[in-house]
């Protein structure tokens, strides 16, 4: 028997069908503010977390930031020898930020931050 594989597309960034109003007039606040709780419940299973939020735009992070004293305790007590797993850390641990807004036609914005 095959196994069904399912596809997990964490980087669209648009709700289902039923999220839209009929008739094509833009939503109302509270149905923007369901879009936007799609999108964000969508990147957060992706593995972001929240760091900002309002009623029609959200800031969301992926990573961690380098904690530069306890690596530099660990090299300062192991003679220097932590040095080069610092200097590793610190080149590959990246920081994402993107901004998500809801537009007044439900539409997703997305920006990144620095």
């Amino acid at each position: 028997m095959e196994r069904r594989r399912t596809v997990r597309d964490s980087a669209s960034i648009e709700p289902p069908p039923g999220y839209y109003v009929a008739g094509g007039e833009p939503p109302d606040p509270a149905q923007r503010a369901l879009i936007l709780d799609w999108i964000v419940s969508r990147r957060i299973a992706g593995g972001w977390r929240v760091e900002a939020r309002s009623e029609s735009q959200v800031v969301l992070v992926r990573g961690q930031p380098v904690n530069h004293v306890l690596h530099a305790f660990l090299t300062v007590f192991s003679c220097l020898a932590w040095g080069i797993v610092w200097v590793g850390v610190a080149l590959v641990n990246r920081v994402e930020r993107v901004a998500l807004t809801v537009d007044a036609q439900g539409r997703v914005v997305s920006v990144g931050a620095p």
